[in-house]
């Protein structure tokens, strides 16, 4: 787990960088800041730690058990095995992450991280607070039973965490073609964060944009759609507590609603903003109006 506590090391670093974005934008005459949401993404981030050792206690646990039962021996001394280590938990990260989008039980705990309508470096710091309990590290499990230790799982998701933190930026553009076409960028990332129909529930990617390619859920930038950020029902609140658990009450509250098995299987496991009674509004169901609305501009 020594990458994991590297990264709590970090920290101070990131607050150094995202001081510099701050400074940068002020003097290119961005707006990208508002101090009460950064200072609520800094606190969820402070929160997240100890979420976050609670998780790799648990997997450290876990894993080392699944790991006895693995399907594959290979030397993880050899050059190409961090690197492929790498991309198998990249893969894994985008299902974990997909269905965090999909299942709401798991969204419960990401929303924390889409809730900012603003899109900057201490936006990436915004972390959820109740991922041990949500279980959308469910998807890592393959990754023992391929036979990778402990110690190899937890040096490629520190990687991948210190990657995704820069690309959380409007400073940067657009990269070079080769590097959008293959990794994950700003310019992806921003797409993700964006509500606008054309870009909901897209751009999954940790480290490589291949895998969204592949499955079919990439969504480029477009320059005559700039992106709106945050949640489909914003919550115009910076109160850490709102961030961290309005979803969580609104389960429960659809829970105790629900008048049918199906209706409070959905609850956790449908789609964010499904209704029993057929009067939600899901990302697939705004983004197919939208089309309806401007079929051109959907192709």
């Amino acid at each position: 787990m020594e990458m994991l506590a590297l990264l709590h090391y970090a920290i101070p670093g990131f607050v150094v960088l995202v001081l510099a974005e701050l400074f940068w934008m002020k003097r290119r005459g961005g707006v990208s800041y508002e101090w009460r949401d950064s200072v609520a993404s800094l606190t969820m981030g402070l929160g997240n730690l100890v979420d976050g050792a609670l998780i790799a206690l648990l997997l450290y646990g876990l894993f080392a058990w699944l790991y006895q039962y693995r399907l594959i021996d290979w030397d993880a001394r050899i050059w190409w095995a961090l690197p492929l280590v790498i991309v198998i938990q990249d893969f894994c990260f985008y299902w974990s992450h997909r269905l965090s989008h999909e299942w709401r039980l798991w969204w419960a705990a990401h929303v924390t991280h889409h809730s900012s309508q603003h899109y900057n470096l201490s936006t990436a710091l915004r972390q959820p607070w109740t991922g041990l309990i949500a279980g959308s590290w469910a998807p890592y499990a393959l990754m023992p039973l391929l036979g990778i230790p402990v110690e190899a799982i937890a040096t490629a998701h520190g990687l991948s965490l210190a990657y995704q933190f820069w690309i959380h930026t409007e400073a940067i553009g657009k990269m070079p073609a080769w590097f959008e076409a293959v990794f994950n960028t700003p310019s992806h990332h921003r797409v993700h964060h964006a509500t606008n129909p054309r870009y909901l529930d897209r751009n999954y990617a940790g480290t490589l944009i291949v895998w969204d390619r592949l499955f079919g859920t990439f969504q480029a930038e477009v320059e005559a759609d700039p992106p709106r950020y945050g949640i489909v029902k914003n919550l115009g609140s910076f109160n850490p507590l709102v961030i961290g658990f309005h979803e969580w009450v609104g389960i429960a509250r659809d829970l105790r609603a629900a008048t049918t098995w199906r209706g409070r299987f959905m609850a956790l496991f449908g789609p964010p903003g499904w209704r029993e009674d057929g009067e939600g509004s899901t990302s697939e169901t705004i983004r197919a109006a939208w089309a309806r609305r401007r079929p051109q501009a959907a192709e």
